[in-house]
């Protein structure tokens, strides 16, 4: 375990941008993270996972902890359920195929989401209809002030949309150190309720989907539409689907009445950034080196050389058309760093 100074972060990132950390060092257990943290206590700290969800603008001015805990195991069953734990740095879409091989179900729609294990409760990671919160029962963090190993319950997560207690109220405070889902083994509630992965079963002829036919559907799907970061760099969806009241959403409605939208409770509506973002005329747009995606206007990508901040001035540009054009605020899902 070896404090490194002015370490490359390109590689530690999935946009791929160039940037350095003051200092860095990688952990691969509970008792390195507790002895770097009671080690450097006075000094600015700032926890890396996968480097999926976040846009580097700058240098990191700070000590950056990679977490690489790695392990998982089966914590309890009973005839219908397992509790599974898996450590912060497992990768979540290996973990995710090695819960379907189990035969264990719950996660099967957030395959290929990219990123680490440790960082899924902190976004409530989602995708085709399931979300973190759906299998979550509880995390372990360390406090980063004085060490101190805390559990966190699914109640008191605060999980949101994109949102936890881990994005707000304690930020920066604890670093999550394993994850434990709560897993079918029988009786598994698939969920085909998306049109793409509906599309994508009756390719292939399969009218009753099990655990492995759902997540090979998701997996075709995102690599349809999504760029492999090792060959794009990118973030996966830079921007959160806008919710919004029905009574705003309503005159807006009027004068596009061809715009999407799901009800997601009597009172609001959930309208697909990318959708608003295509009909604005962004996608595939280029801006030297970065730009947004031909395939999915909610993927803003590196072509190669853009610098973090040439990534963030695209997507104020794509938040200045969008709201200019139909009058809604599209939110960065991505940590701006």
């Amino acid at each position: 375990m070896e404090i490194q100074s002015h370490f490359s972060l390109k590689n530690y990132n999935t946009f791929g941008i160039e940037a350095n950390a003051e200092q860095f060092v990688a952990v691969h257990n509970l008792s390195e993270l507790k002895s770097i943290l009671e080690q450097n206590k006075s000094q600015k700290k700032f926890v890396l996972g996968g480097g999926s969800n976040m846009l580097l603008t700058k240098n990191i001015e700070a000590l950056v902890i990679h977490i690489d805990l790695k392990g998982k195991k089966i914590l309890k069953e009973d005839a219908d359920f397992v509790w599974v734990e898996s450590q912060a740095g497992e990768n979540w879409h290996e973990f995710v195929l090695w819960t379907i091989d189990q035969n264990f179900g719950g996660l099967e729609n957030m395959s290929l989401i990219p990123g680490n294990v440790g960082t899924t409760p902190v976004q409530n990671i989602g995708a085709y209809g399931t979300e973190i919160k759906d299998t979550f029962v509880s995390c372990k963090a360390v406090n980063i002030e004085n060490q101190e190993m805390r559990t966190f319950t699914n109640e008191e997560c605060n999980f949101g949309y994109r949102e936890s207690i881990f994005k707000n109220e304690i930020k920066d405070q604890y670093i999550i150190v394993s994850v434990v889902f709560k897993l079918t083994k029988q009786n598994h509630k698939i969920n085909t309720s998306y049109g793409d992965i509906q599309a994508e079963l009756a390719k292939k002829n399969i009218t009753a989907p099990g655990l492995k036919d759902v997540s090979n559907a998701v997996i075709a799907i995102r690599k349809s539409k999504l760029p492999d970061p090792a060959e794009l760099g990118n973030s996966g969806s830079f921007f959160k689907n806008p919710i919004l009241l029905k009574t705003d959403f309503e005159p807006i409605h009027q004068k596009f009445p061809e715009m999407r939208f799901f009800d997601i409770s009597e009172t609001e509506v959930k309208v697909p950034a990318g959708w608003l973002i295509e009909q604005a005329g962004l996608k595939g747009k280029r801006f030297g080196d970065a730009g947004i995606h031909k395939n999915q206007a909610l993927v803003l990508v590196n072509y190669g050389g853009a610098t973090g901040q040439e990534i963030l001035d695209v997507s104020k540009t794509v938040q200045d058309i969008v709201f200019n054009t139909f009058g809604i605020h599209i939110e960065a899902e991505v940590n701006i760093i």
